[in-house]
């Protein structure tokens, strides 16, 4: 997510684990690609969902503002990736981490 590759102060928690599992998609991919398995994540950004609606319109207003694009995502756009991914399209790409938030972080 973006939180975990960004950092964000008292999310500290939270950033550690997101690096955990960047890190293992690296190292999972190395250990299988021997057997033609690839490995991926996706980092999400702020995305339209129920815990993004409990905010209140000036602070999801704060948040688009911070996104290159304008807006918060839609499910189907982290749905799409993961398909993308998943699809035979993707056989030649394996331990990358894709970032899918509107360009709010950009590695």
């Amino acid at each position: 997510s973006v939180v975990g590759a960004a950092g964000n102060p008292g999310q500290a928690n939270y950033a550690a684990a997101k690096a955990g599992v960047a890190g293992m998609t690296r190292a999972l991919a190395r250990e299988l690609g021997s057997r033609n398995i690839t490995v991926n994540c996706v980092a999400p950004g702020f995305i339209a969902t129920d815990m993004t609606a409990a905010l209140s319109d000036e602070q999801q207003k704060a948040l688009a503002g911070q996104i290159p694009l304008g807006r918060l995502g839609a499910p189907a756009d982290i749905a799409h990736a993961v398909a993308y991914l998943a699809s035979p399209q993707a056989g030649y790409v394996t331990g990358q981490e894709l970032h899918v938030n509107g360009g709010m972080f950009m590695a």
